[in-house]
């Protein structure tokens, strides 16, 4: 792209065409006013404000919006451009009414407030024009937000940050005679809207028309921000923590790598008020074995009966008889300090993290077609590059929600979509096509698009000779997936299948998004290598808006199997049964490590139950409430001799515990996370926190310098420093390096092998890291349950916006729980029509694992035969019902396909 050249207030400006006359005159650091504008959001140019005069033009045009055009000559600064905005500005505020608020002092939005800047910054003191009565009513029925229609200026940032950034499109602008209004849905029918509650809309704000109710709580001038990074998704959006004195009272987007300054409910609402929470742990416990009940003790006392009943196990029955789970929503730093725990003190090979119950197979299936099991792309990349998205087995607006919003933006700027999915997500409803195949099926549907693209010749053969190997065999192996067999089989309609595969292979960018909907399957690592043979056969890899792109679950999971939270992985992938490897890793930790290999996640409970595995270290996991067969898992944790849980809250999981030490949250803490495109982002300590609990880091040394493991104590810093050094993807990352200037805040993706290296936006350029990518020859096969007579229908299961895993964040948000506080279960109509059901009937929902009561809600969204439930919620936990059967690979229980029964109360 070339550049243009101007001149603003005699100054010199060169700048990318397609740039504006605003966008030159801040590169040139020339102030001009603005109002209405939002970069990337609006630049509707409806305030005026941002007027210049140009050479040769008549009337002033609007900076914001006009295009910089070569040779122009632009006047920026004026008495006579500063007497229109003074003018305009003088019509706003009197618009706006400087008696509204009783002069500001009491708008929420004091100090915070662009048309109170404004208003200093041209010294109005009086007004023009006489300031209209204003008594329409707010509207505040929403949890979060509230609209004073009497403080509005009908700038239209908001409509632009809903419609535009958000693509939700339901704040609207309407008309009063000649008058714009805002039509807000946030009045007593809100929750009847298509209002996701995410605040972009507020944040936009100018003024304090739109706000987020708890900015009455501070003022800008009583506030301290912390940039950190979200604790829910996989994302891994930036946003700061505001914090006055030592309490967090809320949080904003900021323009991040991956969120781009947006953020969802969760990240806005649901960031801290469990930071804050009464019932937060502050002691140790240790549970009293003849009242059952649990005991404060003194640290000294914990952690003296930790390392001697660890100890004692180990040299009774050796390391392999326990095990360790790390938290995939802590810091890479915990996580490794825990792994180097249990390798170290505890000599136990059975280390594993939550990414064994979702991703496990991604990264197992990826490793083994392209050499390295993570998103191939970058979140912008895929977002604002593709021309076609082919969604599979996941639903963003939902599950990644500031992904969704992304994808949604996508679509209107004109990419096509193709949704794979067994229900109608909402971007169903924006697709192209929406192949709304059985679930189970996935294999088969991606084998059938790999044969309708070669069946037409639309195989890119330049790369699969280059840059693959085994194609013959696979093609051979896919020639039996017709259109209209594997329309048999998923259920799809066999000229929809050919469309996708066509759509998908003709583009030149078109990636590959998938989440849980194609891992957590008893044939999930072969559902991941088949999204692989698709991409690896149109050539989308190692190229700008393509790939194959995992959404990961959680903040951190990526972060847990990269830092070796796993039991066959060093950290970076390097791995335990390498020879080198493992002396590589004994010479640096000058320990020599259990050589048995290690029990995956869910191969442990039934080693629990049989008597091989005798104690378990607990780090920020609830399976009780998270993994599946609920009843399975409580009775793996009552076999224990002993548990060890490290935790905020007195989870479900919690209270099986032997003895329970108080962690430290995100926001207590320095570290970083790793997100699902592989950057490394910094996590920021905002407050102190309450008394008691230690830095996790701390306890996980202490631990280990009980148990004779000599570990020093270390910063979160210097343990980054530690993990550098023995790990070639992240040796160039360092907490430095990541607060530098040249970083500028957007992290660093690995792999990054050295201080100078940029890091990896796009993996496998030029080659795959395995050299030639391989091709899966995995074969259709079904569900290890399927329904039956006595369990007609088929259950799946998955998240809600307003929720996020066992809500233990996000349940202590009151206004999250308004929104979403309830289990429910999604019926057909004719299935719910057979029962006798009705909307909001309460039923009960039984499997060969065990039942629960719930909400039915009737509709559409699901195909006959086929039933959906969330897994957040206690009153009815789906877990209770799920199969353990796993994937016989990653060791991944099957959530997505369970057989059911459901019931009119």
């Amino acid at each position: 792209m070339s550049n243009v050249n101007l001149t603003i207030d005699g100054v010199y400006v060169e700048v990318p065409q397609g740039s504006t006359i605003l966008d030159a005159a801040r590169a040139a650091n020339i102030h001009i006013p603005t109002l209405c504008f939002l970069k990337n959001v609006s630049d509707i140019a409806s305030c005026r404000m941002c007027v210049v005069e140009v050479e040769g033009v008549q009337g002033l045009l609007p900076a914001c919006s006009t295009l910089a055009q070569e040779g122009m000559q632009v006047t920026a600064t004026s008495d006579a451009l500063d007497a229109t905005r003074r003018l305009t500005l003088d019509l706003i505020l009197s618009s706006h009414g400087l008696n509204s608020t009783n002069f500001c002092f009491s708008c929420k939005k004091n100090g915070a407030c662009e048309l109170q800047d404004l208003g200093r910054e041209f010294g109005m003191e009086e007004l023009s024009f006489e300031a209209p009565a204003k008594n329409a009513p707010v509207l505040d029925s929403n949890p979060f937000l509230s609209f004073n229609p009497n403080l509005c200026i009908a700038c239209q940032r908001c409509v632009s940050a809903c419609n535009t950034a958000v693509g939700n499109h339901t704040l609207r602008t309407g008309k009063r005679g000649v008058r714009t209004t805002i039509q807000a849905p946030f009045g007593p029918n809100w929750k009847a809207t298509q209002c996701e509650s995410c605040g972009n809309c507020a944040q936009a704000c100018p003024t304090g028309a739109l706000t987020e109710k708890r900015r009455g709580n501070y003022r800008e001038w009583e506030v301290s921000r912390v940039r950190t990074t979200c604790p829910h998704c996989g994302v891994g959006c930036q946003l700061d923590l505001i914090v006055k004195g030592d309490e967090i009272v809320d949080a904003q987007a900021v323009n991040g790598p991956s969120n781009a300054g947006l953020l969802c409910v969760k990240g806005r609402s649901g960031s801290f008020d469990f930071v804050n929470s009464p019932d937060r742990i502050t002691s140790p416990l240790v549970k009293n074995r003849e009242t059952g009940e649990f005991e404060p003790v003194s640290w000294d006392d914990a952690l003296a009966l930790v390392a001697e009943r660890f100890g004692a196990i180990k040299a009774e029955h050796g390391g392999e008889s326990i095990a360790a789970f790390a938290c995939s929503r802590s810091t890479n730093e915990d996580i490794y300090m825990l792994q180097k725990m249990a390798r170290c003190a505890f000599d136990t090979p059975n280390i594993d993290n939550c990414a064994r119950v979702c991703h496990a197979p991604t990264v197992a299936g990826l490793v083994t077609t392209l050499g390295s099991g993570a998103m191939t792309n970058s979140i912008e990349d895929v977002c604002e590059q593709a021309q076609v998205i082919l969604l599979v087995g996941s639903n963003p607006e939902e599950a990644h929600p500031v992904m969704g919003m992304r994808i949604r933006r996508a679509v209107e700027r004109g990419a096509k979509l193709i949704v794979v999915d067994p229900r109608d997500i909402g971007l169903a409803s924006k697709a192209d096509i929406h192949l709304k195949l059985r679930p189970g099926t996935n294999v088969a549907f991606a084998n059938g698009m790999a044969h309708a693209i070669i069946a037409q010749g639309l195989a890119d053969k330049e790369f699969v000779e280059n840059r693959t190997e085994g194609f013959e065999e696979f093609a051979a192996m896919v020639a039996d997936y017709t259109p209209e067999k594997v329309a048999e089989i998923c259920g799809i309609d066999a000229d929809d299948l050919v469309q996708a595969a066509t759509m998908y292979a003709k583009a030149d960018r078109a990636p590959i998004i998938y989440c849980l909907g194609v891992t957590e399957h008893s044939t999930g690592t072969e559902g991941v290598m088949s999204m692989s043979n698709m991409a690896m056969v149109c050539g989308k890899l190692g190229k700008p808006g393509c790939g194959v792109n995992p959404l990961r679950g959680q903040n951190n999971v990526q972060g847990a199997c990269d830092m070796g939270a796993g039991p066959a992985d060093f950290t970076g992938y390097q791995k335990v049964a390498n020879p080198d490897m493992l002396a590589k890793f004994e010479t640096a930790w000058g320990v020599k490590m259990n050589r048995t290999p290690g029990l995956m996640a869910t191969e442990c409970f039934p080693a629990m139950i049989d008597g091989r595995i005798k104690a378990l270290f607990l780090f920020g996991e609830d399976p009780v409430r998270t993994d599946p067969d609920t009843h399975h898992v409580i009775h793996a944790l009552e076999s224990l001799d002993f548990l060890v849980v490290e935790e905020l809250f007195m989870t479900e999981t919690a209270k099986y515990a032997d003895v329970i030490l108080p962690g430290r949250s995100y926001a207590e803490k320095e570290g970083t996370f790793t997100n699902t495109e592989r950057r490394v982002q910094r996590v920021r300590k905002a407050v102190k926190g309450p008394d008691g609990p230690r830095l996790d880091t701390e306890v996980f040394a202490e631990i280990m310098r009980r148990m004779g493991y000599d570990q020093p104590s270390l910063s979160a810093s210097q343990i980054m420093e530690e993990i550098a050094s023995l790990t070639p993807s992240y040796a160039g990352i360092s907490h430095a390096r990541l607060d530098g200037a040249q970083v500028a805040g957007r992290g660093i993706q690995w792999p990054c092998p050295s201080e100078d290296h940029p890091g990896t936006a796009i993996m496998h350029v030029g080659q795959f890291s395995r050299g030639k990518g391989g091709y899966s020859l995995a074969q259709y096969r079904p569900s290890a349950e399927l329904p039956n007579a006595e369990y007609p229908l088929m259950l799946m299961t998955g998240r809600v916006l307003a929720q996020y895993n066992a809500c233990a964040m996000t349940g202590r948000t009151e206004g999250l729980n308004e929104i979403a506080g309830e289990s429910f279960i999604e019926l057909n109509s004719v299935d719910a029509e057979q029962l006798g059901v009705a909307d909001g009937d309460r039923v009960r929902v039984s499997s060969r694992r065990g039942e629960i009561e719930t909400t039915a809600r009737v509709s559409s969204k699901t195909n006959p035969g086929q039933t959906w439930m969330p897994f957040h919620f206690q009153d009815g936990n789906s877990n209770w019902l799920t199969n353990a059967a796993l994937d016989p690979t990653a060791k991944v229980p099957e959530y997505k396909v369970c057989a059911v029964k459901v019931e009119a109360i």
